[in-house]
C-alpha cells in the first residue's frame, strides 16, 4: 500500500515520470540523468524506499547503497573525465534519500565553487541525446 508521502513525494514517482532519463536500476536505488545537463554527466541517484535519513536505513542496507553511489560516481569520474564529483545529499527540498553526483572539471564556469553557487543557463537536451547519454552511462556501468 502507497502512504500519502510516498504519493506525494516527487523523487518516489520520478523513475516513471521521464522514461529518457533513465539510466539504470540498482538493488536498493535508481539512477537518472538530471534533465539539466549544464554539468555533463549529472546524476541523481535515489533510493527505492522512501526514506528521508540514511539512519532509518538498516547498517547493511546503508553500506549497500553506498557501494551502488560509490560506483556510479567512479563510472562518472571516468566517463566524463572528472577533476573532482560532487557528492551532495541534502533533502531540504525534496526529503527522500537522494545524491546529486555532478562530475567537474577545472575549466567549468563554477570551478571550484558549487554547482548552486550561482544561477546559470540550463542546458537541455533532446530526448535523443538523452538516451544516448544514459546509455553510455549504462553500458559503462555493466562494464564495471
Amino acid at each position: 500500500m502507497t502512504s500519502e508521502k510516498t504519493q506525494n513525494c516527487s523523487m518516489c514517482n520520478r523513475w516513471k515520470s521521464d522514461e529518457a532519463l533513465r539510466i539504470m536500476e540498482f538493488r536498493l536505488s535508481y539512477l537518472v540523468l538530471n534533465r539539466d545537463q549544464f554539468f555533463p554527466g549529472y546524476c541523481l541517484l535515489f533510493t527505492k524506499q522512501h526514506a528521508t535519513e540514511l539512519f532509518h536505513l538498516e547498517q547493511k542496507a546503508r553500506q549497500e547503497l553506498m557501494e551502488e553511489v560509490s560506483r556510479v560516481a567512479c563510472v562518472l569520474s571516468g566517463l566524463f573525465k572528472a577533476d573532482k564529483i560532487n557528492y551532495e545529499l541534502l533533502g531540504n527540498m525534496v526529503p527522500h534519500i537522494h545524491w546529486h553526483l555532478v562530475p567537474r572539471l577545472r575549466h567549468d564556469p563554477l570551478w571550484p565553487r558549487p554547482v548552486w553557487a550561482e544561477p546559470h543557463q540550463e542546458l537541455l537536451l533532446t530526448d535523443e541525446e538523452y538516451r544516448q547519454r544514459s546509455a553510455a552511462i549504462r553500458q559503462a556501468l555493466e562494464a564495471v
